[in-house]
C-alpha cells in the first residue's frame, strides 16, 4: 500500500488555517482521498489534556522552555498514534499546526534555539516532517481583524501576547520558508477562503497524484 501525504497548515493568528483545513480535507474527499483532519496541540486523548493546559487562561503563564517541553509531548503522542498510522494506512493527514508552530512560536516569540527544538522534535517523533507545509500569510491588521471577530476578544493564553511576540512568530514563519522552500508553499491569506484554497490547491501540484 503506497504511504498517504502529510499537510500541515501554518501561519500566525487569524491567518485562517482551520477555515482552510477543512476546504482542503473536502476538496481530498471529493477527488476519492481518503483524509483525516487534525490540529496541535492535539489529536489524540493525552495531547487535548495538554492543549488544555497550554492555551487555557486557568492558572499562572508557561515561560518558552516549558512550552517547547510540553508540544514536542502533545507532538509525541499525536504522531504515534495518529498521524504515523494513518499515513501507513495510505490516508492524507491534513494537520493545523506542527513542528514549525514550535520553532516560531517558542523558537522565533520565546527564543528557544532552533538547534534545541529540532532536538526535541528528533527525540519525540522521529524527526517526521510534513510532505509539504502550506504557511499562510495575512497582513497584521486583517489578522487582528480577523481574531476580534472570531474569538470575541477572547483569545487563547499564546494568542492573547503582545504584537512585538506576534511580529517575531511571523518573521520566524517568514525565515523557515526561505530556509526550506523544497517543503514550504506560501499562500497569500488576505484574500476571501475560496480564493485562499484556490491558491492552496495550486501549491498541491507539486504533490505527486494530487492533481
Amino acid at each position: 500500500m503506497t504511504a498517504g501525504k502529510f499537510i500541515t497548515l501554518e501561519g500566525g493568528e487569524g491567518a485562517g488555517k482551520s477555515t482552510q483545513a477543512a476546504l482542503l480535507g473536502e476538496e481530498l474527499r471529493q477527488r476519492g482521498i481518503s483524509a483525516v483532519l487534525t490540529r496541535e496541540p492535539g489529536g489524540t486523548a493525552n495531547a487535548e489534556r495538554i492543549r488544555a493546559l497550554l492555551l487555557g487562561k486557568q492558572g499562572e503563564d508557561w515561560n518558552a522552555r516549558a512550552e517547547a517541553l510540553l508540544f514536542a509531548a502533545a507532538r509525541s503522542d499525536h504522531v504515534e498514534k495518529l498521524i504515523d498510522p494513518a499515513l501507513q494506512a495510505g490516508k492524507w493527514v491534513i494537520c493545523d499546526r506542527f513542528l514549525d508552530s514550535s520553532r516560531a512560536y517558542q523558537g522565533g516569540g520565546g527564543g528557544i534555539s532552533d538547534k534545541e527544538l529540532l532536538s526535541l522534535h528528533h527525540i519525540g517523533c522521529s524527526a517526521r516532517l510534513p510532505d509539504l507545509t502550506l504557511l499562510i500569510e495575512v497582513d497584521p491588521d486583517e489578522a487582528v481583524r480577523r481574531v476580534k471577530t472570531r474569538d470575541d476578544g477572547d483569545t487563547d493564553r499564546i494568542g492573547g501576547r503582545g504584537a512585538e511576540y506576534h511580529a517575531r512568530v511571523a518573521h520566524a514563519f517568514a525565515q523557515l520558508a526561505e530556509q526550506e522552500p523544497a517543503r514550504f508553499a506560501r499562500i497569500d491569506g488576505n484574500g476571501s477562503p475560496q480564493q485562499t484554497h484556490a491558491l492552496i490547491i495550486e501549491a498541491l501540484l507539486r504533490l505527486e497524484g494530487a492533481s
